[in-house]
Order: C-alpha cells, then sequence, then structure tokens
C-alpha cells in the first residue's frame, strides 16, 4: 500500500504524550459541540422568555422524535470516521475513496430522512401522548425542521472526517459562526418579526445549511488524501461494507434508545405542560453537561481507531484509562455547580414557579448519576475504535431501553402520582450500563491483546 502524508490540520495521535494528544483533539471539539447544543438552546430560551410556556414545551419535547434519525445518521459517521481514522493512521491510500463513498452515501440518506422525518410526525407526537395545547406548535417546528435536514447531517459527516484526521479546529470555528448566526436570526425572526416557533425552526435550518456549506469546502479545498471532488463522487461497497459493520450496531442502539426516550416523555407528558416544560429545560441543561464526557468518548475512538492502524494497541489502552479519568474529573466539577445552582440554571429557560419545581428537581436528583455516563460512553467510544460496535449496542440496548422500561412500567404503577421516580429512569440505565460495560471491557481486552502480543505488535 503506498502512504500518505500528514498535512493540513490533520493530527497523528499514534505518537507523543497521550493526555496532550486527548486533551488538544478534545477541547476543540467539546468547545465546538458547546456551540453546536446553542442550536436548540437558544431556542428553547426564546421560546420560553418571549412566547409561552406551551411552546417551550413544543420545541423540548421533540427532541426524541428528531434524535432517532439523526442518531441512526451518527451511528453511520461514527463508523465512516473509524475506517478513515484507521486508514489515516495506517497511512493507506484507499483514505480518499472512503471520503468520496461516505459523503455520496450521504447525500442519499438525507433525502431518505427528511421524507421520513416529515410523514411520521403526527404519528410520534400522538405515540408520546402530546397534549393538545402543545401539538401544534410541535407539528410546525419539527415538519419545518426536517425540510432542511440535508444541512444538518451533511455538516455532521464532513466534520466527522474532518475529526477521523485529527482536525477538531475547522468544525470548532464553522459552529461558532453558524450557532451566532442561529442566535442573531432567533432573534430577529421572533423579537423582530414576531414569528413564534416557525421562527426557530427556520433560524435552526438556516443555521445548518450555513454549517453544511463551511465544511464541505474545507473538504473541497483539503490538500491531503481526504479532499474532496465532487466528479469523483462513488459508491464503494466494500468502504460502504465496512462502515455498515461498524457504524450499523450503534445507530440501531442509538436509534432503539432514542425511540425508547419517546416513551420516557410520554410518562413525564402525563403530568401536565408545566413537568414538561420542567423535564425538557433540565435536559437541555443536562446535554451541556455530557459534553465532556462525549468529547472525550470521540477523542478515545480517534485515538484508538489511529492507534490500531499503527499497530500500537497498548498506546490504545492507555488512551482510553486517560480520556475516562480526564472525562469524569471535568464532568464532576461541572455537575457540583450545577446540583448548587439548579434553580438559576432552569430559570433562565422559564420563570414559571412550576417548571422552577420541576426543573431544579429533576436536575438535582439526576446530576450526580452522570459520572457513570463517563465510563459507559468513553468506553464505548473505544471499543468501537477498535472495531467492535456490537458488544456496546447490546449493553447499552440492555441497560438504557430493556431495564429503563422495565423500571418505568413498573414505578408509574406502584407510584403512579409521583413525577421524581420516573425522572430516575435515566440514572437507573447509567448504573446498570456502567457495571455490565465494565466487565464487558475487561474480559474483551485480554481476547484484544492476545493476537497483538502472538504477533509481536
Amino acid at each position: 500500500m503506498t502512504r500518505l502524508h500528514l498535512r493540513n490540520a490533520s493530527r497523528d495521535m499514534t505518537s507523543g504524550s497521550i493526555v496532550r494528544q486527548l486533551l488538544a483533539f478534545a477541547i476543540p471539539l467539546m468547545i465546538g459541540n458547546v456551540f453546536q447544543l446553542l442550536y436548540s438552546t437558544v431556542d428553547a430560551v426564546i421560546v420560553g422568555r418571549f412566547v409561552s410556556k406551551e411552546a417551550l414545551a413544543a420545541v423540548t419535547s421533540t427532541g426524541p422524535i428528531v434524535n432517532m434519525l439523526v442518531f441512526f445518521f451518527n451511528g453511520f459517521s461514527v463508523g465512516a470516521g473509524v475506517l478513515i481514522a484507521r486508514l489515516f493512521g495506517a497511512r493507506d491510500d484507499g483514505l480518499h475513496r472512503a471520503v468520496e463513498t461516505t459523503l455520496t452515501a450521504t447525500v442519499f440518506i438525507s433525502a431518505a430522512f427528511t421524507v421520513i422525518g416529515m410523514e411520521t410526525v403526527p404519528f410520534m407526537l400522538h405515540l408520546m401522548d402530546t397534549p393538545e395545547s402543545v401539538m401544534r406548535d410541535a407539528t410546525i417546528y419539527l415538519n419545518i425542521y426536517f425540510a432542511g435536514f440535508t444541512g444538518l447531517l451533511v455538516y455532521n459527516m464532513g466534520s466527522g472526517i474532518l475529526r477521523a484526521v485529527g482536525d477538531t479546529i475547522h468544525p470548532l470555528i464553522y459552529l461558532i459562526v453558524t450557532s451566532l448566526t442561529n442566535i442573531a436570526l432567533d432573534i430577529l425572526f421572533v423579537r423582530g418579526f414576531g414569528m413564534k416557533v416557525e421562527g426557530v425552526a427556520w433560524a435552526t435550518v438556516i443555521s445548518q445549511m450555513v454549517s453544511a456549506a463551511m465544511v464541505m469546502r474545507s473538504l473541497m479545498r483539503a490538500e491531503g488524501a481526504w479532499r474532496f471532488r465532487i466528479g469523483e463522487m462513488c459508491l464503494d461497497w466494500g468502504v460502504l461494507k465496512e462502515v455498515f459493520r461498524i457504524g450499523l450496531p450503534a445507530a440501531i442502539q442509538s436509534v432503539i434508545t432514542a425511540f425508547s426516550n419517546t416513551f420516557v416523555q410520554s410518562y413525564i407528558n402525563h403530568f401536565g405542560d408545566s413537568c414538561m416544560a420542567g423535564w425538557g429545560s433540565y435536559n437541555k441543561v443536562d446535554a451541556f453537561i455530557m459534553l465532556p464526557m462525549q468529547s472525550m468518548a470521540m477523542a478515545a475512538t480517534t485515538f484508538v481507531s489511529q492507534n490500531v492502524g499503527a499497530g500500537k494497541t497498548e498506546r490504545a489502552d492507555r488512551g482510553t484509562r486517560d480520556s475516562i479519568l480526564i472525562s469524569a474529573g471535568i464532568t464532576a466539577v461541572i455537575a457540583a455547580l450545577l446540583i448548587a445552582f439548579a434553580e438559576f440554571a432552569i430559570g433562565l429557560f422559564n420563570t414559571d414557579p412550576e417548571v422552577l419545581e420541576y426543573g431544579t428537581l429533576f436536575m438535582r436528583a439526576n446530576t450526580a448519576f452522570l459520572l457513570c455516563n463517563c465510563v459507559n460512553h468513553v468506553l464505548a467510544g473505544a471499543l468501537r475504535g477498535r472495531g467492535d460496535s456490537r458488544g456496546p449496542m447490546i449493553l447499552m440496548l440492555a441497560s438504557f431501553v430493556a431495564i429503563r422500561q422495565v423500571y418505568l412500567f413498573a414505578v408509574s404503577r406502584l407510584i403512579p402520582d409521583n413525577h421524581l421516580v420516573i425522572g430516575l429512569g435515566y440514572p437507573v440505565g447509567w448504573v446498570c450500563c456502567m457495571v455490565l460495560e465494565l466487565l464487558y471491557y475487561r474480559r474483551s481486552s485480554r481476547k484484544w491483546r492476545a493476537p497483538a502480543k502472538a504477533t509481536g505488535a
């Protein structure tokens, strides 16, 4: 196989200080994810402050529906990222064809998901027992959001390719620009033009199109083998087979978990729009708390993939351990602050006393358990970096879907009027997953290291 030269903002993670490499990759990624979350968070703040709590409930309760398609596609992009990072680490010239194939497939997937999303909106909203007071706004928001779905998916795949070759700087710059665009458009459409949920939906769609255009421009101007050329678009079935082998289990796990969360939302919806708004506000803040562990998980995936490609298995293991420690340390600090200032954080979205009470309770009860997710996400990312997506899929489905749904079914009947025990359904799944994943990782690591030792890698 021919060899590639490392160029542009790419990062070779197969040598040098492990902690420094991980942080250099993860910090721009983390900052970028903060700005990406501003899309939906600013939407929620604007409608909660300047429209109504019903509009806030509509915007925040639609997350599980959107996430089912986004998470499925993200599974595909995880598979693409692992393959591309491995080819990059091995200096394999098959990298270019992998890039062309994954971006071509993204075009077809985007078209299919736009249709699926818009056609299933009424069914999914009724499945979640969405109250009539929220139904109209939720329908409007989702229809507009799915109409512009292509921008989000193209950006996710394009930025995933850049990160696979170690470049987290360009995606960060693009997210900052487009997030500021989203904030400006939110204010213009809602405060300036008097639009309601449709205003924040259009602001999000336009911003996502801008981010897609910027990341594609970067790929088309890249100097490395990951440069995208429209005239060379193709579908290499060998590449797609490997991408789906790695990514499909992650996609299935994410979609089923997101679908399962629509039932969690339905349990919350029974307590009315104030509880929905409080739960939705907590989830918006919770998404920010998840950023350190998610960023370190992505860093672990790329780090492990590149080092596996280079045959450095022991270095890959050390990187996994360091990723867990870093993410746990950062998450612990953030969690402590949010537990102390929970009411203030919820108040950023809505100041209705009932919304504040519900949201504060959910945040203080659940946040401390997020340390379990540091282990869950990083180990799952490391396993996928090795090429093992099936194990994390099975463990996460067992914990986040089966065990969680059994718990919710039981407590909703034993203690039917207690919203707190419903909210604790998330931590129950997190704790179970951590125990199962630690056991699995320890066992699979022994088998994984054996071939490397036998060949002297």
